[in-house]
Order: structure tokens, then sequence, then C-alpha cells
């Protein structure tokens, strides 16, 4: 092939890479709550006020964390990304993936898709791990440093457009013109993208992912097939398996089985260009 063709695995990130929300770890103990106590005063406040659900944490994270005077700083919610537990395999999971896909002659670049907090998910150990990471995000006060606005917010809907800059290599969030306009040079096509998710809050970026040629894998814990069976029944999702990253496990199995298969497109398309300029 005349160049190496990028692959986009894009994963949510609780649920499907962590085993919990990433505030259960040690936000939630560290203000008081236990887990269902805090989703559930969220659950309320949300319902009293008509608010979207990704807002409505961001507001309780800053309103339950300055209740127990802990600065909601930068630092605090980097330093709760180490307390996440992740699925069996996870940590040694990208290593192995990339090598296969070298083996391939292809690149791969790894992405976080997550309505949870980026600021937790850039202090985990598999951070370093992604290319880009997009999660909601906290303005920090200059002087205080501490969290008291919105920055960035992605419900299940808007995580849609992550996809399309991937694909078009745009990713800068104020870069509306680009990500809006028509494109035939993609950076990454459509049919070299993989979406992994757990459940129903990523079935836009499954859908997006498969109707454009790609692959969408629903992964579920150990036990509870009947969580995403249903998403590929009704033809939401190509293939689900169990949330294990383990080493030959389902998983890797399948991923491996994609890789091939977009191995297998790109030297087809590369015969055929090499055929036509021939002529």
């Amino acid at each position: 092939m005349s160049k190496e063709p990028i692959i986009a695995i894009m994963y949510d990130f609780d649920r499907t890479l962590a085993i919990e929300d990433m505030q259960n770890f040690s936000f939630i103990p560290a203000v008081g709550y236990t887990v269902p106590e805090f989703w559930e005063a969220t659950e309320e406040f949300c319902k009293k006020n008509d608010m979207d659900k990704i807002l409505g944490y961001m507001f309780m994270m800053i309103k339950t964390a300055r209740e127990k005077n802990i600065p909601l700083t930068r630092e605090f919610l980097n330093k709760l990304g180490k307390d996440v537990k992740f699925y069996d395999g996870v940590t040694a999971w990208f290593k192995r993936i990339n090598t296969y896909v070298e083996e391939k002659n292809l690149k791969v670049e790894h992405y976080v898709i997550t309505s949870g907090n980026k600021e937790i998910v850039e202090g985990t150990t598999i951070a370093k791990e992604f290319k880009e990471i997009f999660g909601c995000e906290y303005l920090f006060d200059d002087v205080t440093k501490e969290a008291y606005w919105p920055k960035t917010m992605v419900n299940y809907t808007q995580k849609t457009q992550y996809v399309f800059r991937i694909s078009k290599g745009t990713i800068d969030n104020n870069d509306d013109r680009e990500i809006n306009e028509k494109t035939h040079n993609r950076r990454i096509q459509y049919s070299n993208m993989i979406y992994i998710g757990d459940g129903l809050t990523d079935v836009p970026c499954m859908i997006v992912v498969k109707e454009n040629g790609g692959h969408s894998i629903a992964v579920y814990p150990k036990g509870k097939r009947d969580k995403v069976s249903s998403l590929f029944e009704d033809g939401r999702v190509d293939y689900i398996s169990k949330a294990d990253y383990s080493i030959n496990g389902e998983l890797e199995k399948i991923v491996k089985l994609i890789i091939d298969s977009i191995s297998v497109q790109e030297k087809l398309k590369d015969k055929k260009e090499k055929t036509i300029n021939s002529l």
C-alpha cells in the first residue's frame, strides 16, 4: 500500500473500559455520599429543574464538593483517575492491538468519547494510550483553581459529533465550520472505524458508525448478556461481547477479525489504484 491507512477505535468509558461510573470510585465517597444517594440526588435535582442529566451531575459535583470544603480543582480530579478500576485485560489491550495492526501495515488510533469527566480520565493509568479524550470539562477559576462552570458538556447525542470530527481530522471543539462542511478527503474512513460501548447511551454513536460502513460492538459485564442482546437483535450493533479485554478473549477475536477485513479491503483498494494508474 502506498501509505498506511488509519483505523480508529473509539471507546465509551464508564462500564465499557471502567467497571463502573468513574465518579463512583473515590469522588462520591469523598463528598460523603453513597453511590445510590449521589445519583438519586442528581436525578431528583434534574427532574425538579427540567435539566439535562449530564449538566446536572456536573453541577452536583461542584455543589457537593463545596459542601465538604473540597477544592474541585483539575489536580483533584486528575488524582481521582488513579482509583478507577478496569475490566480484565484493559491495561494490556492497547499494546497488543497496536502490534497486531502494525503487522498488517496499518496504523491505529484509540479515542475515548465519554459523558464523564475528561479530567478524571486524564488521570487514569491508560490515559496515555489515547490520541484524544473527548468528555465533559470544567472551567477553572484562575485564582482559586476550582471548577465553577461547565466548559464542555457531552451528552449521548452530542457524542456523535466526535465520530465526525475523528473521521475528518477536525479535533478542535471551536471549529464548527469544518465539521459541517462536506468533504471527500476524510482522514479516517468510516469503514475503518470501530466503536465499543456498553448500552443505550452509546446507541447514537453505534448507529452512526454502523450505518456509514464501520463496526459497532456492544460489551456487557459477565453474566449480563441480556443488557445488550436487544441492541444486536434490533440491528443497532454488529457484534456483542463480554467486557473482557484479555488475550484471546471473545472481544479481541472480534476486533482482530475486523482489522483483518479492513486490511484486505485496503489491499484491494491499493491494487485497484495501481491498476488505474498503469493504464
